[in-house]
């Protein structure tokens, strides 16, 4: 399969950006897999891998300092149009994250965007629901030891970058 164009779509702020950087390391019907840098240099956040489960509706995130210590595991809760003509994904962010820290410490963040979203019309009651069953699937994932099968993925194709 070639590379796809893959965009990242903000709600708040609105905003949707082409990840003309992002190195496309791996890519299947259920998966992608990619490597980059910041877009905007901060002094924790360096690079990182990302692995979009398009089943799932979320993105796991690998995020590195600049001396490859791992600062943490970012997952996005997501949704995403395909165009199957231009080989295109614009993949939607939907607002709720959970962090994962080395220390296994967990951390669900950004629910309150989620009514300021619906509540300014940019998330729909239907795209709400859906944030929100994905969220809860993923939660109960990491809270019964099955986060590590989200994990592997970005650990198998960053050693071939």
């Amino acid at each position: 399969m070639a590379n796809p164009t893959l965009y990242r779509k903000r709600l708040i702020p609105e905003e949707c950006i082409l990840l003309k950087d992002d190195r496309v390391l791996h890519r299947s019907e259920q998966i992608i897999v990619t490597g980059w840098d910041s877009l905007k240099p901060r002094k924790d956040l360096h690079h990182g891998f990302s692995c979009y489960y398009l089943d799932e509706g979320i993105k796991v995130s690998r995020f590195y300092r600049e001396d490859e210590s791992l600062l943490f595991w970012y997952c996005d809760i997501v949704d995403y149009d395909y165009t199957e003509e231009t080989d295109t994904y614009i993949v939607t962010d939907l607002l709720a994250d959970v962090i994962i820290y080395p220390d296994g410490f967990v951390k669900v963040v950004d629910l309150d965007e989620l009514v300021t979203a619906r509540n300014a019309g940019l998330l729909s009651d239907g795209m709400l629901d859906k944030a929100l069953l994905r969220l809860d699937r993923l939660l109960k994932l990491i809270y019964a030891g099955d986060f590590p099968k989200f994990q592997k993925p970005t650990e198998e194709y960053m050693r071939i970058q």
